[in-house]
Parts: structure tokens; sequence; C-alpha cells
């Protein structure tokens, strides 16, 4: 199977990017719903229709949701393009329909989608509501959840450019979780199934991403939904889709995350869960905040008439204008910063810094400054 050339093919070319809205995947609900396989199960906060896509007739049911948190659409990109390779009429997406029953949920939390915003309107986190259900949308997740009565659940997520594979310096491009079902973190049944497929997947993401997939932590808390759905039996993966050097607008991970989907259903179909894959998925390296956007090091810095050579560090903000989404770069630390690492990193080897306010990199600043009053940096990166 080339998972190359199946993204290349069925990549859904009219969605990129990062800020992804109803307004944006309207068009293609009402494209895909050519005999009602597109409904409206409820409405969010501020009164957004919550929409769900249902494809295939197979014995097996899955469930899958993105977008729980608003600012999070890599997974929305790749669960269309997973759409587009089930809606055509090779052997595989036949296989693929004959077996499973799909539902998803492309945007759980549209209020949040519109806002660019983690919470929902009510700044409440649906990824903490699954026992009080205080909110229209958490409630429309467990309703569905009820009724369709799925065998698997796909919890699909980002995570921020903070996040390595370990301590490698290598970024965690996509990361995993099979979610505990107990404060012991134990091994059933159910879980051992998620913890087969993610172990299946990471072999092969090996292929193209190697050193780069994570496994997240499987600290247990009843309040976050992978939790809820494993401890009431039904197998649970957390996906996280995170950065790819370069690719802030998330399109490179998103090719990874479809690969993902597509390896996850070939497992479940062929069958191949039967051995215990404990061990390959304890040898994924953990989920580590290790980066930040911007590292800039041996900076000459006077630090109260003190010339010291020392790091600082700076992060995009990721700042929603106009119905785009701005990545801005701050400041956010200064100092030795051992064991972390930059996507971008610049070392000044001794140069001075200066700005336009105090010549020192102050927390929360723009990135804007000088090395040796020649080398212009704006926004995080030399000015060409």
């Amino acid at each position: 199977m080339n998972l190359e050339a199946l993204f290349t093919q069925y990549k859904e070319q009219s969605i990129s990017g990062r800020y992804l809205t109803l307004d944006h995947i309207k068009p293609l609900l009402d494209k895909l719903n050519t005999n009602n396989q597109v409904q409206i199960i409820g409405q969010s906060v501020l009164g957004e229709f919550i929409y769900s896509y249902q494809i295939g007739t197979g014995p097996t049911r899955v469930y899958l949701w993105s977008q729980m948190h608003g600012n999070e659409s890599t997974t929305t990109k790749a669960l269309f393009d997973f759409i587009n390779l089930l809606n055509d009429e090779t052997d595989f997406a036949k296989r693929m329909l004959e077996t499973f029953t799909f539902y998803c949920i492309p945007i759980l939390n549209p209020d949040g989608a519109r806002l660019y915003t983690r919470a929902n309107a009510n700044e409440i986190d649906l990824n903490r509501d699954s026992q009080n259900l205080t909110q229209p949308e958490s409630n429309v997740l467990r309703k569905f959840f009820e009724s369709f009565k799925p065998h698997y659940c796909f919890n699909l997520h980002d995570q921020r450019t903070i996040f390595g594979a370990g301590t490698t310096g290598k970024p965690a491009t996509v990361s995993f979780l099979a979610p505990s079902y107990n404060e012991e973190r134990e091994v059933n049944e159910n879980r051992l199934k998620a913890i087969n497929i993610i172990a299946g997947i990471n072999k092969e993401l090996q292929k193209y991403i190697p050193g780069q997939v994570g496994r997240f932590d499987d600290s247990f808390n009843i309040n976050c939904i992978g939790d809820t759905f494993q401890f009431l039996g039904v197998p649970t993966i957390l996906f996280e889709a995170g950065h790819y050097p370069g690719d802030y607008e998330r399109e490179i991970t998103r090719k990874y995350i479809f690969f993902s989907l597509i390896l996850s259903f070939k497992l479940i179909s062929e069958n191949d869960l039967v051995d215990n894959r404990f061990g390959e998925y304890l040898n994924i390296s953990q989920n580590n905040v290790v980066f930040y956007d911007f590292m800039y090091k041996n900076v000459k810095i006077n630090y109260d008439g003190i010339e010291i050579i020392t790091n600082f560090v700076a992060q995009y903000k990721e700042e929603l204008i106009e119905n785009k989404i701005h990545f801005n770069a701050y400041i956010v630390e200064v100092g030795e910063l051992e064991n972390y690492y930059g996507h971008y990193e610049y070392d000044a080897k001794g140069q001075e810094y200066s700005d336009d306010f105090t010549n020192f990199p102050k927390t929360g600043q723009e990135a804007n400054f000088y090395l040796n009053k020649n080398v212009k940096f704006v926004n995080g990166l030399i000015k060409s």
C-alpha cells in the first residue's frame, strides 16, 4: 500500500491551514450528503450546528470526533482526506465499508473553532467535562456514544509545538495514547486493543518520521473523555497532531494523521491485534516538553551593567486577526535553558543584543531585535 500516493490522491484541497470552521466544512458535508449520511445532532452554546457523518455498513462500529478543542484542526483535515478515500470505488474502500460503520463528528466545538480557542463559548474545556456534562457539546458526544455503541473510539486532537519525542531533540510530530481506565493504569483486554493498534501504527510511521512519534502521558483522569470511554469498556485511542519542522500550517502532519487512520483500520480489519504489543508501546518515546519555537544561543546581554553570555527563547502566539491565523513571536524566557531545543536555532557566537526598548530580551516582548546592531530579527527570524 503506497500511503504517499493515497494522500496525494485523496487530500481534500478545499481545506488547509490552521483555521477551520463550519464555514469551511459545510460545503464538504453538503457534497457528501447524497443519502442522509449527514445529520444535525445538536447545537453549540452559541447555537451553531453540530454535524455527524456516517458511512459504511460493517459490523465493527467506530466513533471518531475532532475539534473538541476548537483550535485543533489538523485531525479534521485528515479526517476529510480519509472520508474521500472511503468514498472511492477501490477494493480497499469497499473492504473498509464492509468491515466498519464509521460515525464521525468533524467539529464537536464549532464555537471554539470560530473563535480559535481551546475551550467552548462558556470557556469550558470539553475534555474535562466528561463526568459533569455541563455543556451541550459534551452531552452530544455522550448521547451518541451511548446510542451508537462503538467498538472503538478515536479521539482526535492537536498538540503544541513544545513537545518532543523523548529527549532526542526531535519533535513529536504525531503522538498517541491508549488512555488508562483506572488509577493504577492497568492493562485489560480493551486497553490492550488500543495499545496494539498504536504499536502497529508506530511501526509503520517510523519508516516516514523516524524518532518523531511520541507517547502521551497516561495518568488517569476520569474527567477526560478518553479515560471515561476506556473506563466504560470501549478501546479508545488519542491522536495528537504535533509539529513537523517548518510545518506551522500542519499540512505535513496532516499527512501522517491520514496515514495513521488508514493503518488503524487496516490493522483492525486484518485482525492483527492478537499479540500483546505492550512492550512495543512502552518503547515509543514519552512526550516531553523540550521545545521552543525559537532559541538564540550565546548572546551577549547587558544585565544590570554586567555583560553576560546567555541564551533566550521565543514562542509563537497563534492570533486570529480578520479570520486568519497570524504567528506572532514573543520572548518567553532568558537563561541557560539546558536540555531544551528550538525548532529554529541561531548561535550568536557572542554577538551583542539590542532592541528599540530596554536592550534586554524582556519576557512578553515581541521578538524584534538586533545582534551587533547589524543583524536584524523581525518576528523571530532574520530579516533579509
